[in-house]
C-alpha cells in the first residue's frame, strides 16, 4: 500500500512537471536562440543535462549501459530529442511559442497513427481524432506566422513525427533501466547535435546574453533533466495516454508566456486551431480500446 502511494505520488508531481515546465521550454528556447544557433544551443543542453545524470547515477553506483542499450540510446534520444525537441528549437527562429506548441500538441495523434506499425490500428473514434488533429493543423498554419514560413511548419510536423515515433518505439528497444535512460539518450543527442551544429557551420556570433545564458541553464535543468526524466518514467509506469496528456497543457501555457513575455500576438488561427487540435487530442485519449 504504502508503495502504491509513493508511486501515485511521483506520478502526480511528474505530470504537473510536464504540464508547466515544458509548457515553458517552448519561451526558453526562443530566448536561448537569441545568442545561441538552434542546434548547438540543442547539444549543449542535453550536453548538460544528460552529464550530471550521468555523473550522479555513476556515483550512486549504477550500472553503465551495456553496447546495446547505448545502441537504442541512440536511436531515441535521436529520434526525441535530435528530432524532436531540436527541430522545435530550428523552427522557432521563425514560428512564434504559440504555434509551435499547438503543432507538437499532435504527438498523441502521431503516436497512435505509428502504434499501427506494431499490430494496434486505430478504431472509428480514434481516426475522428485524427481527423480533428488535421484539421487544426491545416486551420493553424493559415495563421501569420506559420504561413510566413514554410520551413518552419514543415520542420514543426516532422519533429512532432518524430517524437511520437521515438516514443512508441522506445517500449520495444534495449534502453536502460531507470534514470540512465534519460542519462543515455541526452548525452547520444548531444553528440548527434553537436555534430549537426559542425557540419551545418553554427557558430556564435558574440558573446552570449545574461537571459539567454538563464533560458538555456533552465532549458538543460528543468526541462531536460528533471522533465524528460519524469517523462520517460510515465512512459513505463502509466498508460499512453496519460503519459502525453501534457499535449493539453503545454499549447496553454506556452501562449501566456509569450503573449506576456515575448509580446507575441495570438489571433483567430491560433484560437480555433488550439480547439480543433486539442479536441482531437480529448478524442483519441478518452477512446475506449476493446
Amino acid at each position: 500500500m504504502q508503495a502504491q502511494q509513493k508511486q501515485r505520488w511521483l506520478v502526480l508531481v511528474s505530470l504537473v512537471t510536464l504540464y508547466f515546465v515544458w509548457g515553458g521550454t517552448f519561451l526558453g528556447m526562443r530566448f536561448a536562440l537569441e545568442s545561441f544557433p538552434p542546434f548547438m544551443m540543442a547539444g549543449l543542453r542535453f550536453f548538460i543535462a544528460g552529464g550530471l545524470l550521468y555523473l550522479i547515477l555513476w556515483k550512486r553506483g549504477e550500472p553503465h549501459p551495456t553496447l546495446k542499450q547505448w545502441g537504442a540510446s541512440v536511436v531515441v534520444g535521436t529520434l526525441l530529442l535530435a528530432v524532436g525537441n531540436a527541430g522545435v528549437a530550428y523552427a522557432e527562429q521563425w514560428v512564434d511559442t504559440g504555434p509551435a506548441a499547438l503543432t507538437i500538441a499532435t504527438v498523441p495523434l502521431w503516436a497512435l497513427v505509428f502504434s499501427a506499425f506494431w499490430g494496434d490500428s486505430p478504431h472509428a473514434r480514434e481516426w475522428l481524432g485524427i481527423g480533428l488533429g488535421i484539421a487544426g493543423v491545416a486551420i493553424l498554419n493559415m495563421g501569420s506566422s506559420m504561413r510566413a514560413s514554410a520551413l518552419g511548419a514543415s520542420v514543426l510536423l516532422i519533429a512532432a513525427a518524430g517524437w511520437a515515433f521515438g516514443s512508441v518505439w522506445s517500449k520495444r528497444l534495449p534502453v536502460p533501466q531507470g534514470a540512465m535512460a534519460s542519462a543515455a539518450q541526452m548525452l547520444a543527442a548531444s553528440a548527434v547535435l553537436m555534430m549537426v551544429s559542425m557540419l551545418s557551420g553554427e557558430h556564435l556570433k558574440g558573446v552570449p546574453t545574461a537571459k539567454a545564458l538563464w533560458s538555456l541553464a533552465y532549458l538543460a535543468i528543468f526541462g531536460s533533466l528533471i522533465a524528460y526524466s519524469a517523462y520517460l518514467y510515465l512512459l513505463k509506469t502509466v498508460r499512453p495516454a496519460l503519459a502525453t496528456s501534457y499535449a493539453f497543457v503545454n499549447p496553454l501555457v506556452a501562449i501566456l508566456l509569450g503573449t506576456w513575455l515575448a509580446g507575441e500576438h495570438v489571433g483567430l488561427h491560433e484560437w480555433s486551431a488550439l480547439v480543433a487540435i486539442l479536441a482531437g487530442v480529448m478524442v483519441v485519449l478518452t477512446a475506449k480500446r476493446g
